[in-house]
């Protein structure tokens, strides 16, 4: 019973996921979905800024650890929003799917946003911790290349005016992308590094108190919701301009 039950709920599943690949689906499905996500993305902003003020001073980092309640959802943030955008790159250049490649674009301008905060705080963290603004280590180094990544997708969206070679040329960079998501990944375990390990998502549990890790946790939350209520409402507008698009077609063929 057990077993049907899961398989049951794994079709059903892949029946939403796929059925959402339908632009009048995917539509009618998030149209609820999004003024609900920014709702929820401001009532949670509001509560990690309230607990990251109010957190207790480190014992070692004193109030700058404070900085990490920013710079560390923002670093995680940057890193899921080019995975959907290298995924969705892949739908889009394999199954030519305009919803996928839409998927891809609006995940560009969040995540590039994102991990520019990661990098600027991440340099602010950096001076009263390791006594420099910046070093070339493989951490930072590789979240600039990212950074860089983002820049190239949009730049190369904006540079070719044929829509479809613009989507062909784009998905190939955001596929290629993906592959410094692994090096961002586990280049504090692959080099020497002054950045630390990871200390929330470790095999041992988190290596914080609880008075250091809630406010994290809301604020990468927090963080969360808004990209999901940015990606949404940028993907229905992309479906809507499309739409607008094919409709000026059609009228133009006509008369």
């Amino acid at each position: 019973m057990r077993t049907l039950a899961a398989a049951s709920a794994h079709r059903y599943a892949l029946t939403m996921v796929f059925g959402l690949a339908n632009p009048q689906r995917f539509m009618r499905f998030t149209g609820p979905l999004v003024p609900v996500f920014w709702a929820l993305a401001a009532l949670m902003l509001g509560w990690g800024v309230w607990l990251s003020f109010t957190a207790p001073e480190d014992y070692q980092q004193l109030d700058t650890v404070r900085i990490m309640f920013v710079h560390v959802p923002a670093a995680w943030l940057g890193l899921m929003a080019y995975g959907l955008l290298g995924v969705s790159s892949f739908f889009a250049l394999v199954f030519r799917h305009a919803l996928a490649d839409a998927a891809a674009r609006a995940a560009a301008l969040p995540g590039a946003v994102f991990t520019a905060l990661a990098l600027i705080t991440g340099s602010l963290w950096g001076k009263p911790m390791w006594g420099t603004w910046w070093v070339w280590d493989a951490r930072l180094t590789s979240v600039v290349v990212l950074f860089l990544f983002y820049l190239g997708y949009m730049a190369l969206r904006t540079a070719i005016d044929d829509e479809q070679k613009a989507m062909r040329a784009s998905a190939v960079l955001g596929m290629v992308g993906l592959l410094n998501l692994v090096i961002v990944r586990f280049s504090v375990e692959w080099w020497n590094t002054l950045h630390q390990p990871p200390s929330v998502l470790r095999s041992g549990g988190p290596s914080m108190t609880a008075e250091h890790l809630t406010p994290l946790l809301v604020m990468g939350a927090a963080y969360t919701l808004l990209f999901f209520a940015l990606w949404l409402t940028d993907i229905r507008t992309e479906v809507r301009r499309r739409r607008l698009g094919t409709l000026r077609a059609r009228m133009g063929q006509e008369a």
